[in-house]
């Protein structure tokens, strides 16, 4: 049997994130016509890519029902204007369903099997809200498998609270508050916008252009996050200022061999080196990323002291202080969500994880002294997923020097 083909990272895009609900500016807006829009644009964006040699595609949505329905790979295929002759499928591993797209795209590349295919997700908060319709069987908690906070995710975040002390409010409402300010100062920097495709929005006041997140909060202080209620228990720690939003958007990817990505004259803007997932107690959901990344770094033969640049998933800021406490990472090292991340621009579940890595690959195009970067991101009902990538860009050289 052949090698396993090496995977890179050829490009991805992500719409604007908007706010669920009524009015956010994608009310109006199918869920799989915002997936379909970021499928567009990354197609446009590399034109070398004859679409019938994409050979499968992978979109990811946590509540599939109604616009998130009927196969969303094959659907979207289709609505985006690739060949008949393209399949498709849809994933659902909650927050982790386009890091799962992703994955498994990849395994299908290494194995041989493709390739090049595409890896997204979608998750339209407003239409869909989390577990809307889901008839978990009674045995989880009759039979005691799970606790009833477990399928509450802000509680989960609290039980971390419970279990570390030294993971206090303040420090997770300062992290929230830094997120702001990091994903503020990206956007003045003109560092998220070229990963945006702009989406057309209707509202009852007209037709507008969604260009960029609608929930960044840049004005945020430590005295207005003090200040926020606790809806998941009275005098808890976790609020809407420390935690993500609930949120409306879409990510796509292509994911190629390393000699696909050269025949066809793709860029190649990371190397996947391993991923892994892991599961945990779902009562404590949040430290997931922990035993995926450990076990990540030990596919790799690498330790955390290899990887120069973290892009975690900000679903609640306790959950990712939980990931560098255990590292030993401080909370404001400067590897750490360098542009900001969920708490500011929004977490629209199963879209989340191709949004870490367009924000990876870039960083890595403006650090040639980092070799590695992680993704990482916790998962409902008790999982974590961790996957780490080499910088096609690495010189060895630290920054600055000749």
């Amino acid at each position: 049997m052949a090698e396993k083909a090496e995977v890179v990272f050829v490009d991805g895009v992500r719409t604007p994130f908007g706010r669920a609900g009524e009015k956010g500016m994608y009310w109006q807006t199918r869920a799989d016509d915002l997936v379909v829009k970021a499928m567009i644009g990354l197609m446009d964006r590399n034109p070398t890519l004859p679409p019938d040699r994409v050979d499968d595609v992978a979109i990811a949505a946590t509540t599939q029902t109604g616009d998130q329905g009927l196969t969303l790979g094959r659907t979207a295929a289709l609505l985006a204007g690739l060949p008949k002759t393209v399949p498709g499928y849809a994933i659902d591993r909650m927050c982790a369903g386009a890091m799962t797209s992703v994955t498994t795209i990849a395994g299908a590349i290494a194995f041989g099997a493709y390739d090049v295919g595409i890896a997204g997700g979608v998750e339209h908060m407003g239409r869909h809200p989390m577990g809307f319709n889901a008839d978990p069987n009674p045995r989880f908690l009759s039979e005691k498998l799970v606790s009833a906070d477990a399928l509450n995710m802000g509680n989960t975040a609290e039980r971390i609270h419970d279990r570390f002390p030294a993971l206090t409010k303040e420090r997770s409402d300062r992290y929230a508050m830094r997120s702001q300010q990091k994903a503020f100062a990206a956007y003045e920097n003109g560092k998220l916008q070229p990963d945006l495709v702009p989406v057309a929005t209707r509202t009852d006041a007209g037709w507008g252009l969604a260009t960029r997140d609608e929930a960044l909060r840049p004005g945020t202080t430590m005295e207005g996050l003090a200040a926020l209620k606790t809806p998941f228990r009275p005098h808890g720690r976790v609020t809407a200022g420390n935690s993500s939003g609930l949120n409306d958007g879409a990510t796509a990817s292509i994911l190629a061999s390393a000699d696909a990505a050269k025949e066809l004259g793709l860029s190649v803007k990371m190397r996947m080196v391993s991923f892994a997932y892991a599961g945990v107690e779902p009562e404590i959901m949040g430290i997931g990323p922990v035993p995926s990344t450990e076990k990540a770094l030990r596919k790799a033969g690498l330790t955390i002291q290899d990887i120069g640049l973290f892009e975690l998933n900000e679903a609640f800021a306790v959950q990712v202080l939980s990931l560098l406490d255990h590292f030993g990472i401080d909370d404001e090292d400067p590897r750490v969500n360098q542009w900001g991340g969920a708490i500011a621009v929004g977490h629209p579940l199963a879209s989340s994880g191709v949004r870490l890595m367009v924000q990876l690959a870039a960083q890595f195009k403006e650090h040639p002294e980092v070799q590695y970067g992680l993704t990482a991101m916790c998962i409902g009902l008790g999982q974590g997923g961790s996957v780490i990538w080499e910088n096609p860009h690495y010189t060895g050289k630290k920054k600055g020097t000749k």
